[in-house]
């Protein structure tokens, strides 16, 4: 009688096993998510026009719009929850009356007031929680950045706590879109400028760019590029006095669905819906009395929030008493530093404790 020898697994064997189970797994994952998706996008117009403007803002998680909608449905929820188009965006800079006021790199001993002359507010929101920095001379703030000049930037960015380190400062916030790929940061998009220096002219580099900074008399301008050439823009940089800038972008489309403009000239922007989805927000504004309002809101998911809309940051500011806001940024890199400390993270669990790195931020000296 013959005897059946069992034989022993081999690696590949093993190996074959292990690849099959993961393939499941992912499938599985894969389709659960989907599912959800669906369920999402299926339960209500409200549920469904939240997800697909929120999911156009982020930087990697854009596809899982067209997941649930076609083109033409993205498109329809993106213009039930838009900006007013703004057909003049031009600051009044006689609406601002800033005081006298140096920048503040005094003596050690005037510390006390240095501090009192800015001001951290906690709101609360119903689907965010924001921190708001108010800094009474706007020449305290500045614009830092990574760069060696003419245009040249590391391949890595810098935490915020490490710009605000390094340039002495006593806290700041993230502004400006930037490569966020895989979390280097080393180069800004669009036109950047800092102490008066253009440290990049590309105003074409992304459509719907817009440039946020400050003038040498401290007024915040906001500023469209549109069909802007280098060298208008240059000539532009110049001739306003701008001192420190970045850029954000002004799109809604199925690509995107970034915003800039809050508040001109003491008119707050009119929106359809929400304006946008839910997000972590970096926004600036300014004062009549010149003051700034630095603010930012937590977001996806921390603290158990979504985040903040356009309408919510537009109340925010007109709350405040801002003459003129904009948008800096959002997401991931949303982060503000203080005297020592994280007020708000980056949202993303494994950078909680720090920010994204950056190739610039707004700082407060």
């Amino acid at each position: 009688m013959s005897k059946q020898i069992k034989r022993m697994p081999t690696f590949l064997g093993y190996t074959g096993k292990i690849f099959a189970f993961i393939g499941t797994f992912l499938v599985v994952l894969l389709l659960t998510v989907y599912l959800m998706l669906q369920i999402i996008c299926s339960a209500s117009e409200a549920s469904r026009n939240t997800f697909i403007t929120t999911v156009l803002e982020t930087g990697q998680m854009k596809f899982l719009a067209s997941l649930c909608l076609s083109d033409e449905e993205i498109e329809e929820v993106v213009r039930l929850n838009s900006m007013q188009t703004l057909q003049d965006t031009t600051v009044n800079e006689g609406m601002i009356a800033v005081p006298n006021q140096n920048n503040s790199q005094q003596n050690p001993n005037e510390n006390q007031q240095q501090s009192e002359e800015i001001e951290i507010i906690e709101i609360p929101g119903m689907t965010y929680k924001a921190t708001m920095m108010i800094v009474k001379n706007p020449a305290r703030v500045s614009l830092a950045t990574i760069s060696s000049g003419n245009d040249q930037w590391p391949a890595n960015g810098k935490t915020l706590e490490q710009i605000i380190t390094e340039n002495n400062a006593i806290g700041g916030i993230n502004g400006g879109l930037y490569d966020s790929t895989n979390n280097t940061g080393g180069r800004p998009y669009g036109v950047v400028v800092s102490n008066g220096q253009i440290m990049r002219n590309r105003p074409a580099e992304y459509p719907g760019l817009v440039l946020i900074g400050l003038t040498e008399n401290n007024i915040l301008q906001i500023i469209d590029l549109k069909g802007i050439s280098a060298a208008e823009c240059e000539t532009m940089i110049k001739e306003k006095k701008i001192r420190d800038a970045v850029c954000f972008q002004e799109e809604a489309t199925v690509d995107n669905n970034h915003f800039v403009h809050l508040v001109i000239n003491g008119v707050p922007r009119e929106i359809t819906g929400s304006g946008s989805g839910l997000n972590p927000r970096t926004a600036i504004g300014q004062r009549a009395d010149g003051a700034l309002l630095i603010l930012v809101t937590d977001g996806r998911g921390s603290n158990g929030h979504a985040g903040a809309s356009a309408a919510d940051l537009i109340e925010i500011m007109t709350h405040y008493d801002a003459v003129n806001a904009a948008n800096l940024d959002g997401g991931s890199s949303t982060c503000m530093y203080y005297d020592g400390a994280y007020l708000q993270n980056s949202v993303t669990f494994y950078y909680s404790q720090s920010s994204w790195k950056l190739p610039c931020a707004f700082i407060v000296n």
